[in-house]
């Protein structure tokens, strides 16, 4: 065979197909021989198979399972990460660490995935060396983030619309520490954002919250309306403005009891009072698409309430900080970094949800509620 090299005749002879169970041995047997931490158990391997959102390949070679790659998707975005590489040491330099990467990116753009993110130990200059050359860039480090605490560098690609115009905002990222402080965290995320020396902390996320709840919010925790972040945001020397689909109070299509009702309504009026005599602008209808664009472009941050129906199956009201858009995305922060989800500030950071998708989803509740906070630096 001329020209032809025995690499090429390896590379030839691999069979590409998706994982099953039946190969949990063997993906235990190759995780274990390729990584000394951070592996991947039976159970994890289990759970990616049968219930993750997610692509999981493996490649064979004579019969035998040599690599795999396992691709998450964010649900309801277009963003898919690259969770994991692993080939055997006997087939490595064939170049089939390179075609696993092409296979992964090939079908995130079936899924309409806009990037592919990824995290990679800063020792492993061979994965490094790889992705820089396939048109990975570096965005970012999360601290602590291997089991021998060493950091872990974020990559990632846009494999889709690449020469999109963006308008958008480079937004600090803050993941929310309980169930009910998505709006602190949100509110957190924009302020740093507009003046770089405001610290974050969960002593200021939870006063934040303190100051911004409606008391009752469906049958659980207490959580923040626009009324009330805008005064915490006010009190705090940012300028506020609300846009908001209905009048009256918020989040009470989902409470029976008539006393919490009572409630909602009496801490309803108190900020609808509050914001009158602040002077912060409340305009009763929903901000469309193209203003957010606008107020970005202006230097402004908008947050936005959405339902969580669209991430996670789940009817919860939700805020996001919307960082940024373009002709076919919206690019948000979501506070909530779920690890029962598997989710790091690489999956909810500049995240991208097509615009028809977004306008569902930041539509919340039988009453179709729509709010958004613009929130800009104090004249």
């Amino acid at each position: 065979m001329s020209g032809t090299t025995a690499s090429s005749v390896r590379a030839a002879a691999v069979h590409y197909r998706p994982a099953g169970e039946s190969d949990l041995d063997a993906l235990v047997a190759l995780e274990n021989a390729c990584f000394d931490t951070d592996r991947l158990t039976r159970r994890n391997f289990a759970w990616m198979i049968r219930k993750a959102h997610a692509w999981f390949e493996v490649a064979e070679c004579g019969g035998e399972l040599i690599a795999y790659v396992l691709v998450l998707f964010h649900r309801g975005t277009s963003l898919a990460r690259l969770y994991s590489i692993a080939v055997s040491n006997g087939h490595r330099g064939m170049g089939l660490a390179r075609s696993l990467l092409g296979r992964a990116e090939s079908e995130a753009v079936k899924h309409d995935c806009v990037y592919m993110r990824l995290e990679v130990h800063p020792k492993n200059e061979r994965a490094i060396a790889m992705y820089e050359q396939a048109g990975y860039y570096r965005f970012g480090l999360l601290q602590r983030y291997y089991d021998d605490q060493s950091d872990a560098l974020r990559y990632e690609k846009r494999i889709l619309y690449p020469r999109s115009r963006q308008i958008s905002r480079k937004i600090p990222f803050y993941s929310q520490t309980t169930p009910f402080t998505c709006g602190p965290a949100c509110l957190m995320m924009a302020m740093k954002a507009l003046r770089s020396s405001m610290g974050l902390s969960r002593s200021l996320e939870l006063q934040l919250w303190r100051e911004a709840t409606t008391i009752f919010m469906m049958a659980g925790h207490g959580g923040c309306g626009p009324h009330g972040l805008a005064l915490a945001a006010q009190r705090r020397r940012f300028a506020a403005e609300i846009y908001l689909s209905h009048k009256g109070p918020l989040f009470v299509e989902g409470v029976r009891s008539a006393e919490k009702k009572a409630v909602i309504e009496l801490v309803h009026k108190d900020f609808m009072r509050q914001t009158r005599e602040i002077g912060i602008p409340l305009r009763h209808r929903p901000v469309s698409l193209d203003e957010m664009a606008q107020a970005i472009d202006g230097g402004a941050i908008p947050i936005t309430l959405v339902s969580t129906y669209r991430f996670a199956n789940s009817k919860v009201p939700h805020w996001v900080v919307v960082v940024g858009i373009d002709e076919r995305f919206v690019y948000i922060n979501d506070p909530d970094t779920d690890p029962k989800h598997l989710r790091t500030p690489t999956d909810n950071t500049n995240l991208p949800v097509a615009r028809k998708q977004f306008e569902r989803m930041s539509s919340f509740g039988g009453r179709r509620l729509r709010a958004t906070l613009i929130l800009r630096r104090h004249a």
